[in-house]
């Protein structure tokens, strides 16, 4: 019986040696710590976002772009509206953003930075406080949202150095939005 670690094991297999690194060149790792089944999106149930993600990290460009404008109407329906999944969301929107094999990273800052912004519901609340006693707070969800994107505001400046001008006009725009 052979003792030594999966990673040792698997080198000899392959003949190859592991890179340094190995679980944060992972992207979404991890998706299966949120229990997606269990809060909302604009369609109900959350459960598809992984896939969503999924298909954002891994697809051919078509195929991101179909999946993050699926993904956009769930967590920032028409650019203003987050929902309940919208702060979980925020941390693999940010991951993505990060790896140069995403087709799509531009249009992920973008969504990132209409998180940002969005108030639609503290305005609504606004002027019909009784929003508020709801059992389903949207305004506490709109600002989590809006939290979670600020909490990795460190990577502006990471994605500011890019060499693709989509992205850097883009991270410029979440950069002002975050007040940066």
């Amino acid at each position: 019986m052979r003792t030594g670690s999966t990673e040792q094991l698997s080198a000899e297999r392959t003949g190859r040696t592991p890179s340094a690194g190995v679980e944060k060149a992972t992207p979404l790792k991890a998706l299966g710590r949120v229990p997606w089944q269990d809060i909302k999106d604009s369609s109900g149930s959350a459960a598809a976002i992984p896939l969503l993600l999924s298909s954002v990290a891994w697809g051919d460009a078509a195929t991101a772009r179909a999946a993050l404008s699926d993904l956009r109407e769930r967590i920032c329906q028409y650019g203003f509206v987050v929902e309940q999944a919208t702060a979980a969301t925020v941390p693999f929107l940010w991951e993505l953003a990060q790896l140069p094999q995403v087709s799509c990273r531009a249009q992920i800052i973008q969504l990132l930075r209409n998180i940002a912004d969005a108030r639609q519901w503290e305005s609504t609340a606004a002027v019909y406080p009784k929003l508020l006693n709801h059992r389903e707070n949207p305004v506490v969800w709109e600002r989590q949202a809006r939290q979670a994107v600020r909490a990795r505001r460190s990577v502006v400046e990471q994605l500011l150095a890019e060499d693709d001008a989509e992205i850097t006009q883009a991270t410029t725009e979440l950069a002002r939005a975050l007040g940066a």
